[in-house]
């Protein structure tokens, strides 16, 4: 073998040896935790699903449904129209039975109370989000304004909650 190959060799060793060793896992992304969805056609709805949803909006046209499991609960997201106007009511599963806990509508980011929006700029100088749920808490009346960035439809980038003339940036996923 020649003097000359030796290192060449040496060095091509290397690089493949470097190439097959595993790469650290990259730390995964604060947001949502991990939901199993189960699609529900409307007709299959559990009686004691439809008749929550009707308690809490009478005259609901209800257009589709899901059933959503994570952290131990279960939930079901009914959405449809009420008046015309797109609606979607959450549902948690309890000892109980199925109790609203969430009814929520999209927002233009221009609808959302001034408050929100001052308290997102400092948060976040410059975020103009593409999208706005408005979560309205079925236990305490306060709202969740989830803000959604470009590119990233599935977890909200901010989330603000507003009550009693508070508003405050959320630091951890609201749990619903």
């Amino acid at each position: 073998m020649s003097r000359r190959l030796v290192p060449l060799m040496l060095a091509t060793g290397v690089i493949a040896l470097a190439a097959c060793t595993p790469a650290e896992p990259e730390p995964a992304a604060p947001g949502a935790p991990a939901t199993a969805i189960t699609p529900t056609a409307v007709a299959d709805i559990p009686d004691a699903v439809r008749a929550a949803v009707l308690a809490a909006r009478p005259g609901m046209t209800i257009a589709e449904a899901e059933l959503k499991e994570r952290e131990g609960r279960r939930y079901y997201d009914v959405e449809g129209t009420v008046d015309g106007a797109e609606i979607e009511l959450d549902l948690l599963e309890t000892p109980q039975g199925w109790q609203v806990v969430e009814i929520q509508r999209d927002l233009a980011w221009t609808a959302v109370p001034a408050a929100v929006r001052s308290a997102a700029e400092t948060a976040r100088a410059g975020f103009v989000p593409v999208r706005v749920i408005e979560s309205v808490q079925a236990e305490d009346g306060a709202v969740i304004y989830e803000l959604f960035a470009d590119g990233q439809p599935a977890t909200p980038a901010l989330e603000i909650r507003a009550h009693d003339g508070r508003v405050e940036v959320l630091k951890e996923v609201w749990p619903h």
